[in-house]
This record gives structure tokens, sequence and C-alpha cells, in this order.
């Protein structure tokens, strides 16, 4: 892993910080993600989310 890149694109990143519209939308999409996977949790995973192992026909 080449840290002088990661380095040049923090550097980059600073002086070009995303928009706040930018930021709000991975937010969102981050808190989407979380209420998701907390609700997997809690309640489990669906039984029409499950597929049916099919069978081979003869």
């Amino acid at each position: 892993m080449n840290y002088g890149l990661w380095l040049l694109r923090a550097k980059r990143w600073a002086q070009n910080p995303p928009s706040w519209g930018r930021v709000k939308l991975v937010l969102g999409v981050l808190a989407i993600c979380i209420v998701i996977a907390g609700f997997e949790w809690a309640f489990g995973w669906p039984d029409w989310l499950t597929v049916n192992r099919l069978s081979a026909k003869p």
C-alpha cells in the first residue's frame, strides 16, 4: 500500500471538501443502511426474502 498516494488524496480532499449536499446524501444512505441492519437484527430475516432451493427435475 502506497501511503504517499493516500496523503496526496487527503491533501486534495482537505483543500476541496465535498459540498454539504454530498455530505447529507452519504449520511442519509448510511442511516438507511443502519436502520435496515437494525431491523434485520431485531426481527430476523423474513421468510418471503429467503430463496427456496429448487429441486432438479428428472
